[in-house]
């Protein structure tokens, strides 16, 4: 099994073009999300929040993601992430996008960081796009939009659940999908 997601990781990463991450490019993904209306009053009120600047995703049938990501508490770095996503029913397609986690208070910051922490088929994000926005579910589901470009990207709702919110970017690529699954989060302090 490990060898077959190792696998699958990889096509994911050659399919949507994912590349290394780099420091400037947390400050990016940030810039980005603080611009993109809403999503930009989290970063004032929530007690931290974890940044992906790229999360790889691709499937044939069989799907996955992966995306590294910093983690900080009151706009300080404290920690690292990597985040893994294994999807099952109807997909085809690759794409790339970037992601937010933000937590409202110290008890949802300590569940995330409390070592291996993991959104359920159920949880859900605001998709950030230029041209439409919808509620796409973490796990896969029903969900489709365009962007046209993170310059120009808005916020059309959002808000805490289970004392978490969760933004996505679009960033590229084009995956047709209605899936089951659930991303899982690895935590390191620094």
């Amino acid at each position: 099994m490990n060898k077959l997601l190792n696998r699958l990781l990889l096509v994911i990463i050659c399919l949507t073009g994912a590349a290394p991450v780099f420091a400037d490019s947390y400050s990016d993904t940030i810039t980005a999300f603080r611009d993109a209306g809403e999503s930009a009053a989290f970063f004032d009120s929530a007690y931290g929040y974890a940044v992906f600047p790229t999360i790889g995703k691709g499937g044939i049938g069989l799907g996955g993601a992966y995306g590294k990501g910093r983690v900080y508490s009151r706009g300080q770095h404290v920690g690292n992430t990597d985040m893994v996503q294994v999807t099952l029913g109807f997909q085809l397609g690759g794409q790339a996008y970037s992601q937010v986690i933000f937590f409202k208070d110290e008890r949802a910051f300590r569940e995330f960081t409390s070592g291996n922490f993991e959104f359920g088929a159920q949880a859900t994000a605001v998709v950030i796009t230029a041209g439409a926005s919808a509620e796409a579910n973490t796990g896969g589901g029903l969900a489709a939009g365009a962007s046209g470009g993170r310059s120009d990207a808005t916020t059309a709702h959002g808000g805490y659940r289970k004392g978490m919110a969760v933004f996505t970017l679009a960033r590229g690529g084009l995956m047709y999908e209605a899936t089951l699954g659930g991303q899982k989060f690895s935590y390191t302090a620094l």
